[in-house]
């Protein structure tokens, strides 16, 4: 099982816009947060997003990410990066529960 990271970058776009991407990410079966050691789940930064341990590779996971960009803001298109990882280090992230 392998952990990424994806942001995604609309364009022009605007708070209701990237409310509509977060839930077309999830849709895809993204989230906003990463668990640490301890188990808490942290938020990320904006237009940042998690897929743990998934059985797909970084194409599957760009083709997923693409969709749902794609699905709030094709044009112009949206810039997507996908990291596949092999360890996370982070500070400051906050809580999710806040």
């Amino acid at each position: 099982m392998t952990n990424y990271t994806v942001r995604v970058e609309l364009h022009g776009a605007n708070d209701d816009d990237y409310a509509n991407l977060h839930a077309a990410m999830e849709y895809e079966g993204f989230v906003r947060w990463i668990k640490g050691s301890d188990g808490d789940k942290n938020r990320l930064p904006t237009a940042e997003y998690n897929m743990a341990d998934a059985d797909i590779d970084r194409s599957e996971v760009l083709r997923r990410a693409k969709a749902a960009g794609n699905s709030v803001k094709a044009n112009p298109t949206p810039w997507i990066i996908v990291t596949e990882s092999a360890g996370r280090t982070w500070s400051g992230l906050k809580s999710w529960r806040n």
